[in-house]
């Protein structure tokens, strides 16, 4: 799948997914990348897609051996920005909370809530690193979490290939790595919430804190446990329908990838951050 290089490739745009997205690519080059906050979940994968160098990030690990809750979400972002990506496509499969929202749903959310418990969701703790640096304590503005280009760049792209995108709606994210019960479901639904999964949180805050345009594209995989009477939500039924839908949504990221704009274009709230703040983090 990838050649190892000894010289580091660079890349614009980071895509977070499993390894069916891989295919974009003929020839990958595989990047190990050491962080501040220990190691990425996997190392990153970097080829050229529409013309535009894109390095790959298996969110779980290429073998799918790190649940949620496990994932070092800040080693992850920080891998990404050091290879120089700067805008971040984050696929993901999700559940949906709404009749009208079921399997095969194609949904860019524009906001998410926080129902996880114990993961680090920030780079600005306070605490030395490994580097011997101690990022500041500072507030970072996630009043509009996902990056308004890019939201509007994947809806295009998930239209030209083949789905009616769902623009808008608020992803809920749970800890995991279980389901939710039908009692938490129905609550969840009752909120106006859209769509539940597990790992879009600490993601989207995280790429804000660096300063990162971040898109999540949530893949409805099935209906959530209080949408409908049944056995619920089965581990083998969400991999069959994203499995299903692995050609489309590759469509989709690849569409995107080649509308994005360019690094030094971004003009959007993501690329403005860090305005004004001094982090501590060492950022260039």
């Amino acid at each position: 799948m990838a050649n190892p290089q000894s010289s580091t490739p660079t890349a614009e745009i980071g895509v977070i997914g499993g390894t069916g997205l891989y295919a974009l690519v003929d020839d990958l080059a595989e990047v190990a990348v050491e962080t501040p906050y220990g190691p990425p979940s996997d190392s990153l994968f970097v080829g050229s897609v529409a013309g535009r160098q894109v390095a790959f990030l298996p969110r779980h690990g290429r073998t799918h051996r790190l649940p949620p809750h496990r994932i070092n979400y800040r080693a992850n972002l920080w891998a990404l920005r050091s290879l120089g990506v700067r805008q971040i496509l984050g696929p993901c499969a999700t559940g949906g909370l709404r009749p009208e929202h079921g399997p095969g749903t194609l949904l860019v959310p524009d906001q998410f809530v926080d129902r996880t418990t114990g993961r680090v969701q920030t780079f600005y703790d306070g605490q030395p690193r490994t580097d011997g640096r101690t990022p500041e304590v500072v507030h970072v503005s996630a009043a509009d979490p996902y990056c308004p280009v890019g939201r509007a760049v994947a809806v295009k792209a998930a239209a030209a290939a083949g789905w009616e995108p769902v623009d808008g709606g608020t992803l809920v994210v749970i800890e995991g790595p279980r389901f939710s019960t039908r009692a938490e479901s129905r609550w969840y639904g009752s909120q106006g919430w859209s769509v539940i999964g597990m790992t879009g949180h600490p993601e989207a805050v995280l790429a804000r804190e660096l300063g990162l345009c971040y898109t999540s594209i949530a893949l409805v995989t099935d209906l959530d446990a209080g949408v409908e009477a049944g056995e619920g939500v089965t581990h083998a039924e969400v991999l069959r329908v994203f499995a299903g839908s692995i050609d489309r949504l590759r469509g989709v990221l690849s569409g995107a990838v080649e509308a994005l704009p360019g690094t030094t274009e971004r003009e959007c709230v993501c690329s403005h951050a860090l305005d004004g703040l001094e982090t501590g983090l060492g950022l260039e």
